[in-house]
């Protein structure tokens, strides 16, 4: 027998994985060796393989491989513990492998994977609330070191078999990945940990004294911060995590927010440190657990460096409590808001479980469902993706907590059936080898959306508006429900850029969005004047920033713009007219009481009469168009004034499209030009399509263009 060739390292960088030097999408299926019959390994790997996969990814389950405490079990030969077997029939068959040794798993294990034991035996190491009550036994203090001990027990044994098998040493393994949906297991289940022992509260060498020394050094600079009278550091105890009326409310539970996230950022160095200890050199990677939560791991990416790569999870049906049973338009608005995140992280846009499958029958997922998921991601940057899962079998015994058949409604089912899913993703494979050039490939984009991480994290911490006009969640609701939705449906073309960078500033062929809070740092608000003294065109609103990040008084955005005093929104009816678009629905108004000298009024609240949106032309020939809006996109008029106010602000639009339900992705690279239509309804759509080319608009088809229901359609652009 012929010896199997020996798989070239994978790498990646901001554009997309690389084999070999050339560009190449990653395609995974999550495959379980502990549940599929050892028997089948080999057969339903070609069946990945057929459909386009390269890679698969396992669990590396502890509760399976130590059931009793230094009990550790391999290679029994009944497939649920022959790690290495499996590693084996992978790298011959010419598959890379994502090996994810937790010590979290989930994937309906019991205990989420973690062995009983641990959390019977050990109660002490789970997270609590503020008031020191365990969310439930499965959720542990990731800093614990009683926890960290166990783990470390746990690796030492595990990962010096995966090194054994890294692409380095002639195995298949391409990444390892630290834990599972970090933060998750926690905020789902209650709130962020304040296990007493892992923080170190009222200890003077314990974390949170540390961190706040760090901070502060001194008690005194505390207690001018969150407004206590505290007489030594060791006493601060952590805020509750209710509401927050003012800025020494918001300081302590943001600076506790922060705090959190570093003892996460330990833990993951911790796992990080462990596994290069134990000889593995590839890439180590991390699964966010969904959109809203990229932003949080945004000092991990930064700590771990170019060696880790993170991405996230884009389910949009799991079971009766999910709020949509198929891909919708607000399933994609989150997609693109991930993608884009991790762009602007520097990663190439990774989807680590891609749905398919359900871990409930009901509702099902669909392969019309699944093909419209998952052209959605990719129409909005995708460069890999594993789907969720491939393959599944039986649980193994008392492992599992659902039935005895891990089955998911999977492509290839328990039993090796073959269902129309597995088509759906044969042919999408069949669609990226046919079309290589989109690893590389970009968004045309006519106006760009300001992302600032920080806002979009400060729910978290931010519960409520207190004093303030509009809080910080409100604000990025508003970005992503609000205008963002609302240039989609105006077929506008958005990509983001991150306001905490200064190579945005550079740019200013397009209009900037800037959806702001109250609460706006020193360096983003800097840069924001920056770009308009270049000649920038902002959209701002639906207030001026007054604030730092710290809250204290800061307005340097707001003097630059003349000093516009904005009123907060009013609770009685308002109806506002923008030019020629009247009676714009909204969630509040924030009138302009004294408008900046040379400041053009756009558009009125029609019973009082005062501005709500006006233009201005700044120093350096800037140009802002202030919005004093905030809604939810409901109505044709709100993406009608989004057209309209950019196009104030010099918008050339890429593309025109006549149907505000169909929404469009225009990708290029270097002579290459795909158009992506996605239809996300339930009812079949059809619309006029331009395409901006050499200065003109130009049909991509002539007539309409009709498109199924749950359709997404790539047209060639000539």
């Amino acid at each position: 027998m012929t010896a199997p060739a020996t798989l070239s390292p994978i790498q990646f960088d901001k554009t997309s994985f690389k084999k070999d030097g050339k560009y190449i999408f990653l395609i995974s299926g999550e495959f379980h060796y502990f549940r599929v019959p050892k028997k089948d390994w080999k057969s339903r790997m070609e069946l990945l393989k057929e459909a386009g996969g390269n890679c698969i990814a396992t669990y590396v389950p502890w509760l399976i491989h130590e059931p009793e405490e230094g009990k550790f079990i391999f290679g029994t030969g009944d497939g649920v513990h022959d790690l290495e077997d499996f590693l084996k029939t992978a790298r011959d068959a010419g598959l890379y492998v994502i090996a994810r040794p937790g010590p979290y798993q989930y994937s309906e294990l019991q205990y989420d994977g973690l062995p009983g034991w641990l959390t019977e035996k050990y109660q002490d190491i789970r997270a609590v609330n503020i008031d020191g009550k365990p969310f439930r036994s499965e959720s542990v203090s990731y800093i614990h070191p009683l926890f960290l001990k166990k783990v470390k027990a746990w690796y030492d044994r595990v990962c010096p078999l995966l090194a054994k098998y890294t692409i380095r040493n002639g195995g298949p393994i391409a990444f390892v990945q630290l834990d599972n949906e970090l933060i998750g297991i926690h905020t789902w289940y209650g709130s962020i940990d304040y296990n007493p022992v892992s923080m170190g509260f009222g200890k003077r060498d314990g974390r949170y004294t540390q961190y706040l020394w760090r901070k502060y050094e001194t008690v005194e600079k505390v207690n001018y911060e969150y407004g206590t009278q505290y007489t030594a550091l060791a006493q601060v105890k952590p805020p509750r995590p209710d509401g927050a009326t003012n800025e020494f409310d918001l300081r302590w539970r943001k600076d506790y927010f922060d705090f959190y996230i570093e003892t996460v950022n330990e833990y993951a160095a911790t796992l990080a440190r462990w596994i290069r200890e134990s000889g593995i050199e590839v890439p180590l990677v991390h699964n966010s657990a969904g959109p809203s939560m990229n932003s949080l791991f945004l000092e991990t990416v930064r700590q771990m460096g170019k060696t880790f790569l993170l991405g996230s999870d884009h389910y949009y049906n799991l079971d009766p409590n999910w709020p949509q049973n198929n891909p919708t338009p607000q399933y994609a608005v989150g997609v693109f808001c991930s993608l884009e995140m991790l762009r602007l992280m520097g990663l190439p846009p990774t989807v680590w479980e891609m749905p398919s499958g359900s871990a409930s029958d009901w509702p099902p997922i669909t392969p019309e469902d699944a093909r419209a998921c998952y052209y959605t991601n990719l129409a909005f940057g995708m460069k890999g993706y594993n789907y969720y899962i491939f393959t599944g079998g039986p649980n193994p015994a008392g492992a599992g907590t659902t039935t005895d058949v891990y089955d998911y409604g999977a492509p290839v089912g328990a039993r090796g059936e073959i269902r129309p899913l597995y088509a759906v993703q044969k042919d999408l494979a069949a669609f990226l080898q046919r079309n290589p050039w989109l690893t590389e490939a970009v968004r045309e984009s006519d106006c760009r959306f300001a992302l600032d991480f920080e806002m979009s994290r400060a729910e978290q911490y931010w519960k409520g508006r207190g004093k303030y006009p509009l809080s910080g969640p409100e604000a990025w609701d508003f970005l992503r429900r609000g205008a963002l939705s609302s240039a989609l449906c105006a077929g506008l073309s958005p990509v983001f850029c991150d306001l905490s960078s200064e190579e945005w500033t550079n740019d200013t062929r397009t209009p900037v969005v800037i959806v702001s809070s109250p609460s706006m740092s020193a360096g983003r608000q800097m840069r924001i004047v920056d770009f308009l003294k270049k000649g920038g065109k902002v959209l701002l609103g639906p207030v001026v920033p007054t604030l730092d990040d710290r809250f204290n008084p800061y307005s340097l955005l707001q003097e630059f713009l003349g000093n516009p005093e904005i009123e907060p929104p009013r609770t009685s009816f308002s109806r506002v007219t923008i030019g020629s678009v009247s009676n714009v629905a909204k969630n509040d108004v924030y009138t302009t009481r004294k408008l900046p000298a040379g400041a053009e009024v756009l558009g009125t609240e029609e019973i009082s009469g005062k501005p709500v949106v006006w233009k201005l032309k700044t120093e350096g020939n800037g140009e802002v168009v202030f919005v004093g809006l905030r809604w939810t996109h409901s109505r044709n008029e709100q993406h009608q004034i989004m057209n309209l106010l950019l196009v104030r602000l010099g918008l050339k639009q890429k593309v025109l499209c006549s149907n505000p339900n169909v929404w469009t992705s225009w990708r290029s690279s270097a002579n290459k030009s795909l158009l992506f239509l996605m239809n996300l309804y339930s009812a079949p759509m059809e619309t006029d399509i331009q395409c901006l080319r050499g200065g003109v608009y130009k049909p991509v088809v002539k007539g309409k263009i009709k498109l199924a229901p749950m359709e997404v359609r790539c047209l060639d652009i000539k």
